[in-house]
């Protein structure tokens, strides 16, 4: 398995988690690594960057010969109105967000593709369908995740690759710790579900994207909590 983010939140908790479970894992992060497990492999990469991303995507298929899932969690997220949002925060969420989910997909699907199967779980958000406001270039990237997750999925379906997506409710990482309370609490406030996801809830969608019952299972993106 390969997942981006790994140095922190819930991409360092899920591999952690799958490492118990006796997966093999590979994470990535643009700092140096937090995980010291024998079954871990840590790439400090930029997965906007094209030639990094190739050359980690090529060491892990030569080490181990198969890459069966990828997880693309790497996100950064700001909180600005869209008429104050300065354009290097627009392009920084589209690098990072957009090209750097696109360039997993790319790279690592072709493998899956050569092998004749595999899973790829890309992350999105609810500021998606809740249109939040003050998050006009978050919600613009992981929409354009979303397309390319769709789009994907009708790529790969022949060759036994899914695509999918999941879009978290927030949760308690570094990603919101700038968020105020009481925005939060008025996002939670339009779920069906009140309350804040955790990394439990983010895992169980995550499961059932992986099953090897879920190969019928393609372009989907599921949402956390519930939302009106």
């Amino acid at each position: 398995m390969l997942i981006t983010g790994t140095r922190k939140g819930i991409g360092r908790e899920l591999a952690l988690r799958y490492l118990e479970a006796g997966w093999r894992v590979a994470g990535c992060s643009r700092g140096a690594g937090t995980i010291d497990k024998p079954e871990y492999r840590h790439f400090e990469v930029d997965v906007a960057d094209e030639k990094a991303v190739v050359s980690m995507v090529r060491a892990v298929w030569r080490e181990h010969g198969r890459i069966d899932a990828l997880l693309n969690n790497a996100g950064i997220a700001s909180m600005n109105p869209a008429l104050t949002t300065p354009v290097a925060s627009m392009r920084r969420m589209l690098e990072t967000n957009v090209v750097g989910t696109f360039l997993l997909c790319r790279e690592v699907g072709k493998l899956m593709v050569r092998r004749g199967g595999g899973r790829i779980v890309n992350f999105s958000s609810v500021a998606v369908p809740l249109a939040l406001e003050g998050e006009a270039a978050y919600a613009a990237s992981k929409s354009a995740v979303e397309s390319l997750t769709r789009v994907l999925a009708r790529e790969l379906g022949g060759s036994g690759v899914t695509v999918n997506a999941i879009g978290p409710t927030p949760v308690d990482t570094d990603l919101v710790a700038g968020v105020p309370a009481e925005k939060l609490e008025a996002l939670v406030a339009r779920q069906a579900i009140r309350r804040m996801g955790t990394v439990d809830d983010v895992q169980a969608v995550v499961d059932f994207f992986l099953a090897p019952s879920s190969d019928f299972v393609t372009g989907q993106v599921v949402y956390l909590g519930g939302i009106d």
